[in-house]
């Protein structure tokens, strides 16, 4: 199901951001996700504070795909960050 969803910001704390995005369903009606990311993880990690959206977004879009019931408050693991890692800043080989 490709249903639309749009990014409303993110919130910022002492131990995580977290990332709201609205999804709009074919009865035009919405529901609101959060994706919450340890600070941590941008301190420990090559993640970058402008990559929050984007991995948030996949994580969203792997939630809507999977079996119901649909869960609107996520985390990113540590394996969501080095699986977005990979696919998004690959490791250049040596010449």
């Amino acid at each position: 199901m490709n249903l639309p969803v749009q990014y409303e910001g993110f919130v910022v704390s002492a131990a995580s951001r977290v990332y709201t995005f609205l999804v709009t369903d074919a009865l035009q009606q919405g529901r609101q996700f959060t994706v919450k990311i340890a600070a941590e993880s941008f301190r420990s990690t090559p993640l970058k504070f402008q990559d929050g959206p984007a991995i948030s977004y996949e994580r969203i879009k792997q939630e809507l795909a999977g079996e119901p019931p649909v869960k609107v408050q996520l985390e990113i693991s540590a394996a969501d960050i080095e699986d977005y890692l990979k696919r998004h800043y690959p490791r250049r080989r040596a010449s």
